[in-house]
């Protein structure tokens, strides 16, 4: 129940959570970790964006800088050439459009072209990005970056996550060369306890005996091995030193490679060389995974925090959805903590994001190394996340993804939902094709017919030259997806001999046409359907006969954020009825 409740405001749109809704990724950049460089070009960006629509995603992310471990920062201006194109391309057809970035200036200019969601990976730490989501209307992701195991800030709106890279890692490697130096040191001395002080002779120690006493042979044996050993101590020790000390040289080089000041670049170019380390520095432990509870306190209370500080600035809670940000300055231990603690963080009212599509820790559970074949073990991670409270899942993979959801949700979680359809023919047997067409609709699965209007008369829309159509609407009850459900439509529509060939007339005379007009709690954009229907604001043939099913639809879908025209200024004007339907 309580996610059901949650509501998502963004821009223009309402998102509400009855089902869970998928967010596809689109990086328009040539270096991401996954799919870097296939959709750098702008159109065919644009393309792979209406593919995943039309494959099921509710929300279009679209990133022009990737962020991936050890990342390039790229500038606002290089930025804003990648995404804007593609941003306002998407929002033309209709689609929520969410801008992934840090950078004030690319989100102003993003938000301007049509993208209704403003995704800032640094959590909104910039006083400049608040200032401009207060004076917008736009949603909000707060995503929490950083090093959970480390101290947090007392004060999250002044966070410093880290702005001198080469200082700590430079600081890490020297700590490691004096505990190797340490260690060699002390397996020296305990391989040489209890000898003799012996003399230096060919680079070996050798054990000096009294004169005149000869050893046996069992002694002089285990007096060679012991100065071998501690001769092979002292080399590993010398060896560990400079390797430590080149491992810090190079350290260095690279930290200085990080912009100054890039506070989320250092994070990420020390989640790199976590991940690139060889030897553990890390104790002993008795359990598998760290305790929860500091992880949590940290992730938990920076994304709370951030929220609040939001909310103080005068943007509404209801525009603000939180994420625990995987992979980003995360070992997988953490990552997993964070993703079994779903519930806690779903716990604090705000609509919350899983995005761990082809993350490490994700590859680390599942064994699978190669970045793109980790969208099965995606799905198993999403699925737990959403059980947990999660309400958004960001993948890569839509299509898979949606098909994974649409069989669980239909098993799992019971849900009919309201939803309008209209018909309309002007070709043969008018009323009879409209009732046919309804009986076709009864025998789709999971759906049923709940009421129907009337028919009426109406003169063509968009395309004079034909004859005058017979219309109807129908409210049904339904199970299946929107896009699930769209695909019988138009089965049925084949089934009765509509003409879909490129002969066929834009608006002109068909058979039978079928139209998914609205369907309870769903937006969505694209080139295959778009819901609420874009025309249906100016159909009188729709408007009228919907008053047989409601009281006031006009009012209904303007609260349902339709512009709905005055009946002056309608297509398609009824003129009569011919019957029941």
């Amino acid at each position: 129940m309580a996610n059901d409740s949650k509501t998502w405001r963004c821009g223009k749109f309402e998102l509400k959570f009855d089902r869970p809704r998928i967010m596809g990724v689109l990086n328009v950049t040539p270096d991401s970790f996954s799919d870097g460089g296939e959709h750098f070009d702008a159109d065919a960006a644009i393309a792979y964006g209406l593919q995943m629509l039309d494959e099921g995603a509710d929300i279009i992310d679209v990133g022009g800088e990737s962020t991936r471990p050890g990342f390039t920062p790229v500038s606002a201006d290089e930025e804003a050439r990648r995404v804007l194109p593609v941003v306002r391309a998407l929002a033309q057809k209709g689609a929520i459009v969410s801008i992934d970035t840090r950078h004030v200036d690319v989100a102003k200019a993003a938000v301007r072209v049509g993208a209704s969601i403003v995704n800032d990976v640094t959590g909104f730490t910039d006083p400049k990005m608040v200032e401009f989501v207060k004076g917008s209307n736009c949603g909000v992701i707060v995503m929490h970056a950083g090093e959970p195991t480390e101290e947090a800030p007392k004060r999250h709106t002044a966070v410093q996550l880290d702005t001198s890279a080469a200082a700590f890692v430079a600081e890490k490697a020297r700590a490691a060369a004096a505990a190797a130096e340490a260690e060699a040191a002390a397996k020296a001395a305990k391989a040489a306890k209890g000898r003799r002080p012996g003399l230096k002779l060919g680079g070996l120690v050798q054990p000096q005996l009294p004169f005149g006493d000869l050893p046996n042979g069992s002694e002089a044996a285990e007096q060679e091995a012991a100065a071998k050993a501690a001769a092979l101590a002292a080399a590993e020790a010398e060896k560990k030193a400079a390797e430590a000390e080149a491992a810090a040289k190079a350290a260095e080089e690279e930290a200085r490679a990080v912009p100054a000041n890039d506070e989320l670049a250092a994070i990420m170019a020390r989640s790199a060389r976590r991940d690139a380390a060889t030897g553990s520095t890390s104790q002993l432990r008795r359990f598998t995974l760290p305790d929860s509870a500091p992880i949590m306190r940290r992730v938990m209370g920076f994304l709370s925090d951030q929220a609040r500080a939001l909310v103080h600035a005068g943007v509404a809670r209801e525009r603000i959805c939180i994420d625990p940000g995987a992979g980003f300055g995360k070992d997988a231990n953490e990552d997993i903590v964070i993703q079994r603690e779903t519930a806690k963080l779903a716990s604090l009212g705000y609509p919350l994001l899983c995005a761990v599509s082809r993350k490490r820790f994700v590859g680390a559970v599942s064994g699978v190394g190669d970045v793109h074949e980790r969208d099965a073990a995606t799905y198993g991670v999403c699925l737990g996340a959403i059980q947990l409270g999660a309400n958004i899942v960001r993948v890569h993979d839509v299509r898979g993804f949606s098909q994974f959801l649409n069989g669980f949700w239909a098993i799992a979680r019971p849900q009919p939902r309201r939803a309008f359809v209209a018909l309309g023919s002007n070709l043969g047997k008018r009323a009879e094709n409209i009732r046919a067409a309804k009986a076709l609709i009864a025998e789709i699965p999971m759906t049923c017919v709940s009421s129907c209007s009337r028919i009426y008369e109406s003169e063509p829309a968009y395309e004079n030259r034909q004859d005058p159509f017979a219309n109807a609407v129908i409210e049904i009850k339904t199970e299946l997806a929107p896009l699930i459900l769209l695909d019988e439509l138009m089965k049925i529509e084949n089934t009765m001999g509509r003409n879909r060939t490129k002969s066929a007339r834009p608006n002109g005379p068909r058979i039978i046409d079928l139209d998914l007009l609205w369907m309870d709690g769903e937006v969505h954009g694209g080139d295959k359907l778009r819901l609420p229907h874009p025309y249906l604001g100016e159909r009188d043939f729709v408007l009228v006969p919907l008053e047989d099913l409601m009281h006031d639809p006009a009012r209904f879908f303007r609260y349902e954020g339709v512009d709905v025209k005055e009946p002056e200024d309608r297509v398609g004007h009824v003129v009569g009825e011919l019957g029941s339907l």
